[in-house]
């Protein structure tokens, strides 16, 4: 075995050789690409510089959750003054009158998501026009309502 060994010496040198020249191209083509995503994630920095690339990340994730924390305030606040926006509108024209003009009265309701707000009624005659307001909470008021009125509210209700 020896002695095959030391006859074919020289190629099994040359194979060697090529394997090791094979091995180095692959860890070099490796270590170039490494090599870029280091680079991208420095930015051009050094790498002595990654305590304070991390440090900079930790600061600017503290601050986007101030940020965030934030927003959901703001946005728990347009949800309460959405709540007690108008979000619900019912209008009913009729003729009170019979006999006397056209649909010209009405009974308008306004009402928040609570069902919370006012019915709005105009009468309107030939003399004068009468106006009415009636606070409504749940869809109902303490005041005794028309049916032109409770359809307003019941439209608004169901809208």
């Amino acid at each position: 075995m020896i002695n095959i060994i030391s006859q074919n010496l020289d190629i099994i040198l040359i194979v060697i050789f090529f394997l090791f020249l094979f091995w180095n191209i692959l860890l070099e083509i490796r270590l170039k690409k490494e090599s870029k995503r280091t680079t991208s994630f420095f930015k051009g920095k050094k790498a002595e510089d990654l305590e304070e690339v991390i440090s900079q990340i930790l600061k600017n994730q503290r601050t986007s959750e101030k940020e965030i924390q934030t927003i959901l305030e703001k946005i728990k606040k347009l949800e309460d003054v959405a709540l007690h926006s108008i979000q619900k509108v019912g209008i009913i024209r009729f003729n009170p009158f019979e006999g006397a003009g056209g649909n010209q009265s009405f009974s308008l309701a306004i009402l928040d998501q609570k069902d919370d707000g006012l019915v709005i009624s105009s009468y309107h005659s030939k003399e004068s026009t009468r106006i009415y307001a009636k606070p409504i909470r749940q869809g109902e008021s303490k005041y005794p309502l028309t049916k032109e009125e409770e359809k307003a509210i019941k439209k608004a209700i169901s809208h």
